[in-house]
């Protein structure tokens, strides 16, 4: 908390940690912060929109993880995408709106094998990626080696920007 200092009518200078509250609470200063209701139920709003706010999916929204790198030329992305079959990730462009689908197959275990731990989850994954500017979906490239999912997005030449010649008058 900060320190302000305020002219009294009696011409001396009052200073005042913590502003109008230390005047009515002068005791505040030894316990901390109050206890405030409205601030315990913006904690509990933000608590239930962050739980809401998920897919009913297994994964969370951060799988796969991905990169994305833009130029002036085009957006690359790439994905972690270890177990998954390339035959069973879809991937849609629309004008600057990527979109990531595609499934992990859960690991069999044999009879009488128990499950241990798991951490790696298995089923349907959407990630869907808004952009920098509008591409060429007719001439995206992707490609998947050793779990990684590499796609290039060309810049719509529509997109790109020109260079606008001005011209002087003598």
């Amino acid at each position: 908390m900060g320190v302000s200092v305020r002219d009294a009518p009696d011409g001396k200078k009052h200073y005042m940690k913590g502003g109008c509250i230390k005047m009515v609470w002068p005791e505040l200063g030894r316990y901390g912060r109050v206890w405030s209701p409205w601030r315990e139920m913006e904690r509990l709003q933000q608590d239930m929109n962050r739980l809401l706010s998920r897919e009913s999916t297994p994964y969370s929204t951060t799988f796969p993880a991905v990169n994305i790198w833009a130029s002036d030329q085009d957006v690359i992305v790439t994905a972690e995408v270890p177990g998954v079959d390339a035959d069973s990730l879809d991937i849609t462009v629309a004008e600057n709106v990527l979109k990531l689908t595609g499934s992990r197959k859960p690991e069999e275990l044999k009879p009488g094998e128990v499950s241990h731990r798991q951490e790696r989850v298995s089923g349907e994954f959407t990630r869907i990626f808004r952009l920098p500017y509008a591409v060429d979906s007719g001439k995206v490239d992707a490609s998947c080696e050793k779990g990684i999912l590499k796609v290039r997005l060309p810049r719509a030449e529509a997109d790109k920007p020109k260079k606008i010649a001005i011209k002087s008058q003598k």
